[in-house]
This record gives C-alpha cells, structure tokens and sequence, in this order.
C-alpha cells in the first residue's frame, strides 16, 4: 500500500494560546513494499508523522493518501476502520497495551473487533504467536506473567494477527538488550520480506535504520531535511550532523579510519562487514599496483 503525503501540516490547539505546529511541508512518497526508516532528533516531529499514518491524527493543511484513502485538512474524516486495519502501529513498548487475562485472548482481541469469528482468531492468534517467536504453552498464560521480551513479541503478535498491509515500528528496540534488539529487528525484517509488507520503522537509532532500511526519511524540527537511499543521506554528513543526530558507528568507524591512515575507501558501507570488506578490497588494489 502506497502512503504519500502532500504539503502535510498538523498544529495542536490552533487558534488558542497552546497553538503549536508540530509538522509542516511534509511532501513524501512511501512506495508498498519498500522499507522505510523516519529518523530525527526528540523534537521533530516523527511520533506526530506517526499519528496521520493511520488516522488518529487528521492534517491541519494538506493532505495524506493511505492506499486508495485519502485524508484531507478541513474535511470531516469518515469510515477510518478500513484504513485502521491495514496500517498497523507496534507502539513503543506495545507490552504496556496488552490487558487481557490470556495471552490467546489478547492477540485474538484485534481481529474479533474487527468481525473475525472467534474460532477463526483463535486459529489466527495460534499461528501468529508461533511466527513471532512464542512458544505455544503461553498462550493460555496472563501476558503479565511473561518476561519483557515475551510480553513485547505477544503485543506484536496482536498487531499482525490484523494482517496490516503497512506496519509502523515506533521504536520498536527501547528498553531491549542488545541480544533483544538484534533479534526483535531480525524477526520484523524477516516479517517484511516474507510477507511482502510495507514497513516504516520510526526511529532515533541511525544503526537500525542504516541496517534495515531502503529509504530514509530525516526530520528536523517539523519538517523533512534530507531523503534519499542511507547510503546517500549518510554521505551527507554535515546536513546529518545539522539536524542533531549523529552518524552510524559504522559510517564514523569508516571516517576514523580514512583520517589515520590516510586513506580514501570506496562507496559508503553501513554494516560493519561492508567496511571490513572496503578496508580490504583498498589494501588488495594497493597491494596489487
């Protein structure tokens, strides 16, 4: 499903004193399919963006297509549940969403308020729970008796058992282990590849979204900076570095090493094994000239 946004604007409490613009002149194009990262700093606007994705918030001026919908300033928004249904948002800590007594009857909780009969999400709930990493014993447990990990992947579990044709990531890693974070990112890549879901991953983290992402998107107070492919945004360093986020450690690693030794290495690698690899096709050419 195609997201494009035209000239998007939202201001909380317009026309009062506590009138503040959160976004404006967001013109964007997210294409089904693709990856996309929303990076800036607290501040810019990401978790606002976040909010017109699927209609809980409604543009001030301008517009936003989700699919074939699109939500207009000044128009009254009706029938959003189509919409609703095939964007669906994980939270940042989504655990805090979960309220059910069973982890069955969380997961199941979505599709049945969306009209799927109860047998058929339970069926759903099964098969979801296994695709997000739970075993099949927990699901007749309270999610509160669950470790946070698990908590994390049941509440997640109930967003795919929607089948969204989008997924929103709300920086899905806060609060995680480095050995959560990895596996959290994996599974939610995996899931976009085989699913052939359009995925927005909203983020502060220029690791995940220099590691997963075909697009990124940079906001900087209010509106969008930079766009572009990583590898072409993170080139710009200074432009990264004006909006107050930092470059990826690979990205500094690969800068660290071109100022010690002297050196120019081709391309612009985002993982620490493009690097590796930079590093060593220079030293095969120079050894071979």
């Amino acid at each position: 499903m195609d997201i494009t946004a035209k000239s998007l604007e939202h201001t909380y409490n317009p026309r009062t004193p506590f009138e503040k613009r959160a976004i404006y002149d967001i013109d964007m194009h997210i294409q089904s399919g693709s990856y996309t990262a929303i990076i800036g700093h607290t501040g810019s606007g990401k978790s606002t963006l976040l909010l017109h994705l699927n209609g809980l918030l409604k543009p001030t001026s301008g517009s936003i297509t989700l699919g074939e919908r699109t939500i207009q300033a000044n128009e009254k928004a009706k029938k959003l549940q189509a919409v609703r249904k095939k964007v669906g948002i994980v939270f940042q800590f989504p655990e805090h969403q979960l309220f059910e007594e069973t982890v069955e009857k969380d997961i199941m909780f979505g599709p049945m308020n969306f009209g799927m009969p109860e047998e058929e999400a339970r069926v759903k709930a099964r098969h979801m729970a296994k695709m997000v990493g739970l075993p099949e014993e927990v699901l007749e447990r309270s999610p509160f008796d669950l470790s946070g990990g698990q908590m994390r992947r049941a509440a997640i579990a109930g967003v795919l058992a929607m089948e969204p044709e989008v997924i929103v990531l709300d920086e899905p890693t806060a609060g995680l282990d480095p050995r959560g974070r990895h596996d959290i990112m994996n599974m939610f890549y995996q899931l976009h590849m085989d699913k052939g879901l359009t995925t927005i991953l909203v983020t502060h983290s220029m690791e995940d979204a220099a590691g997963y992402a075909d697009e990124l998107i940079v906001l900087h107070q209010g509106t969008v900076k930079l766009k572009g492919k990583p590898q072409e945004v993170f080139a710009s360093s200074e432009k990264v570095r004006e909006t107050g986020l930092r470059l990826p450690e690979t990205v500094q690693f690969k800068h660290a090493v071109e100022s010690k030794l002297g050196i120019q290495l081709e391309g612009n690698p985002l993982t620490m094994e493009e690097t590796v690899r930079a590093i060593q096709s220079f030293y095969i050419k120079e050894g071979g000239q």
